[in-house]
């Protein structure tokens, strides 16, 4: 007889008590509710000033300023080909305004594509400037001279930004930095000769450029703001100057958004399996939270109020190394004054704690309602997961001093609607359908606002995968 013959010949014994399987039918199961891994810190909604706006609309009300042209130029991309879009030299100050579609596009024709290997010059301080150049990818530094004769950093220049354009207008322009390649680029240039050759031809172009030159210097202060006219230190009976501050004609308004859904219950679930916990109850509670993950991702990103595409383009800075540096940080922090906060991803502030690392610095933390919170020269940061990582392992650093008494950043809302069970959340009761079915309409109202546009800087292209 085989071992397993044996084996199966040797009978069990025989149970002598209940067994925890039947025992089980019997018991009170003990559960916890329901369980929902999207639940994130929600850092923004916890730390930002919320302002009640009622009528549903927001207005910012700005001292007048003029724009010269400091946005991003847009790019289209076929194959290895790389062309401007037309109507985007219009962010050139010497095409601010400028509408002739025709025009614009045969200045589009004319700019000649370069690829430019890291560590190329594309400029030098003190030549000539004949020609603007637009960065289609990549990035370029703008390198000066130290006050004793040393090399320094004065910028950096990314995708979508322009340089030089001073060229077109000004026929004895020079420039007044080296513009260097950091990575390998691709740009398109626009001399000044093709520009004058074109406005030969072209009246509109040709009276636009007469306009520019005829139209006298306005004073401004270093934030493009209309000067006011002030006299100090004067003695005797000197004349004092006259002046008024003039505001924006069309400030910018600001309509709360909205994020719903219809969350719907069977009656029967809702009248006969509501112990230990409530279903509807419970029901609500997850689709809250749903919803207010939702709200603080479109703050950040929604393209009409969110934070990172409201952030002016004079507050957007470029890591000098690709990883986010302490310098990186310094930088950020010095473009504002009282700033309240950063956000990052977590692979950012991770980013940045190695690069700490390898300096031999430790980041401090502060306590922020009873958690221990990483910080920078004593400015928080928190964590969010709703700032994007793109493809290339990427991201942004958010900086903001927030709060109207502070021109900072403000959150929008209005409290006292009805049904309201949260500020500015509510929840209203819609009807039971042929199927018994109970609906309930889910709806938040937010929005956000940049007061001025120091108020509010982003890092930009973080490296978060370094491990050198």
């Amino acid at each position: 007889m085989s071992v397993g013959e044996e084996v199966q010949n040797v009978q069990a014994p025989p149970q002598q008590s209940l067994g925890t399987a039947a025992a089980r039918n019997l018991a009170t199961t003990t559960k916890s509710a329901p369980q929902m891994q999207e639940i994130s810190s929600r850092w923004l909604l916890k730390m930002l000033p919320w302002v009640q706006v009622q009528g549903g609309t927001y207005r910012v009300n700005r001292r007048l300023s003029y724009s010269v042209g400091d946005g991003r130029v847009t790019f289209v991309q076929t194959g290895d080909r790389v062309s401007v879009i037309p109507a985007e030299l219009g962010e050139l100050p010497a095409l601010r305004d400028f509408g002739d579609e025709e025009v614009l596009a045969e200045l589009a024709r004319r700019c000649e594509q370069r690829d430019i290997p890291a560590g190329q010059l594309l400029a030098t301080a003190g030549e000539a400037a004949d020609r603007v150049f637009l960065l289609a990818h990549g990035k370029v530094e703008k390198v000066g001279t130290g006050p004793y004769g040393d090399e320094t950093v004065l910028g950096v220049h990314a995708d979508g930004a322009y340089f030089g354009d001073h060229s077109l207008i000004e026929g004895d322009a020079l420039w007044e930095y080296t513009a260097r390649a950091v990575t390998a680029c691709t740009v398109l240039t626009l001399r000044r000769a093709d520009v004058l050759n074109l406005a030969e031809r072209a009246e509109s172009l040709r009276t636009h450029l007469a306009g520019l030159l005829a139209i006298p210097h306005q004073r401004t202060n270093k934030y493009g703001e209309a000067e006011i006219d002030l006299s100090a230190g004067h003695v005797g009976e000197a004349v004092v100057p006259h002046t008024y501050v003039d505001y924006e004609s069309a400030p910018r308004e600001y309509e709360l958004s909205v994020a719903q859904t219809v969350l719907k219950v069977h009656s029967r679930v809702a009248d006969l399996y509501n112990q230990p916990m409530n279903q509807t109850e419970q029901q609500l509670r997850l689709t809250v939270e749903a919803l207010r993950e939702r709200q603080e991702h479109e703050l950040i990103n929604n393209r009409e109020f969110g934070l990172l595409n409201n952030c002016d383009y004079g507050q957007r800075l470029q890591p000098h190394d690709g990883a986010p540096t302490p310098d990186d940080m310094d930088e950020l922090l010095s473009r504002r004054r009282g700033s309240k906060l950063f956000l990052a991803h977590p692979r950012a502030i991770a980013a940045f704690g190695r690069e700490c690392n390898k300096r031999g610095l430790v980041p401090e933390s502060v306590d922020v309602g009873g958690h221990h919170v990483p910080a920078w020269r004593g400015v928080p940061i928190f964590p969010s997961n709703k700032i994007p990582v793109t493809d290339a392992r990427t991201t942004s650093i958010i900086c903001m001093r927030t709060g109207e008494a502070e021109q900072g950043v403000v959150g929008l809302q209005q409290t006292g609607i009805p049904d309201e069970i949260e500020p500015s959340l509510s929840v209203r009761f819609m009807g039971i359908d042929e199927q018994a079915i109970i609906s309930y309409l889910v709806t938040a109202y937010y929005s956000a606002a940049v007061l001025v546009p120091d108020a509010l800087g982003v890092l930009e292209n973080v490296e978060v995968s370094r491990w050198r």
